[in-house]
């Protein structure tokens, strides 16, 4: 999920790039970029949505790994900020990148932070510091809010 912030006017313009790049996916089924970004390093983008009322505000996925620098290619021609969540837990990936002030900072948990808790198949519920949870996603954050907050 990514979450723009910035002018109105700034909003209406991500909003409609945004827009357009989902009609073209559904029309060539192929992931999108917008036309002004370097296509040669990936970065594409599927299934993008967003829930109604949201702007500035969507939700797509790529293939392996974060686009962060694609949002930030989009960020400086719109002149916003962003606030990028992203996961792809089958190549333990887990992280978030913000560009605030033309400052990309991008943080992901390593393969030793996420090694900090187990998973019981007996009882399908995670274990983390002496506490049982029952959602991977509520460690996951707990590890990244502390990486952040260093």
């Amino acid at each position: 999920m990514v979450v723009f912030e910035g002018s109105t006017e700034a909003i209406k313009q991500i909003q409609q790039l945004f827009e357009a790049m989902k009609e073209n996916e559904e029309k060539t089924e192929k992931g999108q970029l917008p036309d002004f970004t370097d296509n040669t390093n990936g970065g594409y983008f599927f299934n993008i949505y967003w829930n109604e009322g949201d702007e500035g505000i969507f939700q797509y996925e790529t293939r392996w790994a974060p686009n962060s620098e694609i949002l930030r290619t989009i960020a400086e021609r719109y002149l916003l900020n962003f606030t990028h969540d992203y996961e792809e837990m089958g190549n333990n990936i887990y992280g978030r990148a913000s560009y605030q002030n033309e400052i990309l900072d991008d943080v992901c948990l390593s393969d030793e932070e996420l090694e900090l808790y187990s998973f019981d198949e007996e009882t399908d519920t995670y274990h983390f510091e002496g506490e049982v949870y029952e959602i991977e996603y509520e460690i996951l954050e707990i590890l990244l809010e502390r990486k952040l907050s260093f």
